[in-house]
């Protein structure tokens, strides 16, 4: 529950830290200040979001992988291998971002 609780803050964090970036950063274009505001909260929620839910999946693959790892040394290859899967839900929250970012 503990970790719940602390990625989801570390998440937040993140989401206001991009979107304070991206309000701090003068940008130019003719984009009204409500489309601008709509797409900086966009840029934070693409990592944010992406960021909570990898902290999920990989908290629950952990907890089975290390028992799987106690019970059987040879489990140590797949049980990295599925820990990682997760990290490509961030890479595109990246994406997404940056896609955001140059619209």
């Amino acid at each position: 529950m503990f970790r719940k609780v602390v990625s989801i803050i570390f998440a937040i964090i993140g989401m206001l830290i991009f979107i304070s970036l991206a309000f701090a950063a003068e940008q130019t274009g003719t984009l009204g200040d409500m489309a601008k505001l709509g797409k900086y909260i966009g840029m934070g929620l693409a990592i944010g979001l992406t960021g909570i839910g990898t902290g999920l999946a990989q908290s629950r693959i952990g907890a089975a992988g290390v028992g799987a790892i106690a019970e059987d040394r040879s489990m140590f290859g797949p049980v990295i291998t599925l820990f990682v899967i997760p990290e490509t839900i961030v890479i595109f929250g990246f994406v997404v971002m940056f896609l955001i970012m140059i619209q």
